[in-house]
């Protein structure tokens, strides 16, 4: 399962996470570790877009928050995959921002479940930012390991 943070102008338009170039650089990076769409199940901590693409607001968070962690429940993931800051701050609460937390592996509870989780940077940072993806790389290799 990968959880994001919340929908850009693309998924918003589309009504599905992770698509647009985003969701492209996405694809790369779960079929490099040997995934694809079809074997991961994606959402979001938001679910819509908040208005000018501003970070999400604690009040949003904290109204999504219950939806998301019903998904994880029916959805019943091996691992999950904590794309960005703030689905990692969310759902594993803590502080921390997502350079410190990213590649290090935790349990992530949702009702009666303990799933092994770990935050990776958000594919729209690492667009931004592609001098990361070195760090990335090792997260998905020991994330592959892992499965």
């Amino acid at each position: 399962m990968v959880i994001g943070d919340a929908p850009g102008r693309e998924e918003d338009r589309v009504g599905q996470p992770f698509v647009g170039e985003t969701g492209q650089l996405l694809d790369r990076m779960l079929a490099a570790i040997g995934l694809d769409e079809t074997s991961a199940y994606l959402t979001n901590i938001v679910f819509w877009r908040p208005p000018g693409n501003r970070k999400p607001t604690d009040t949003e968070i904290e109204a999504c928050r219950p939806f998301t962690e019903r998904h994880i429940e029916l959805a019943k993931p091996g691992f999950i995959l904590l794309a960005g800051g703030i689905s990692a701050q969310t759902l594993l609460r803590q502080r921390g921002g997502i350079t410190q937390m990213r590649g290090k592996w935790t349990e992530l509870k949702a009702g009666e479940m303990t799933i092994p989780a770990l935050p990776i940077f958000h594919p729209s940072f690492l667009i931004r930012r592609p001098q990361e993806k070195t760090k990335a790389w090792t997260d998905l290799l020991s994330f592959k390991a892992r499965l």
